[in-house]
């Protein structure tokens, strides 16, 4: 063989060497999970309510409060609103309150209305 074959190849000025990786001691994939005390890793995963989902944890599914109690918003029913209201004025969002689309589109306009006639504040300073 020829010195030239034996070379390694020059590397181009565009290219960059390949990082090189230090020893590392975590454990990927399988294997034993088990820490320095013996317990197994994914068991502080778990909370009381068992093994944690993708979507976030365990809940509770929120319902309508006004498909299921067969209730209307009105403007003029004030202390009711102020449920759907945030300290600031704000009007709290479907994924807070559980309302479904339907009513969630008639409480808004309801508590624009209250505002409008001063009965809900626009904004608290």
């Amino acid at each position: 063989m020829s010195e030239e074959a034996k070379a390694p190849a020059a590397a181009s000025p565009n290219t960059r060497p390949a990082p090189q990786r230090q020893n590392d001691t975590r454990s990927y994939g399988g294997g034993d999970n088990r820490d320095r005390d013996g317990r197994d890793s994914r068991d502080r995963r778990r909370g009381p309510g068992g093994p944690r989902r993708p979507g976030g944890g365990m809940f509770r599914k929120k319902v309508c409060r006004f498909c299921t109690q067969n209730l209307k918003a009105d403007y003029k029913d004030f202390d009711g609103l102020r449920r759907f209201i945030t300290e600031r004025g704000k009007i709290l969002p479907r994924r807070i309150t559980g309302t479904c689309a339907k009513h969630q589109r008639t409480l808004s306009t309801e508590i624009k209305k209250a505002r409008v006639l001063a009965y809900l504040p626009f904004e608290k300073k």
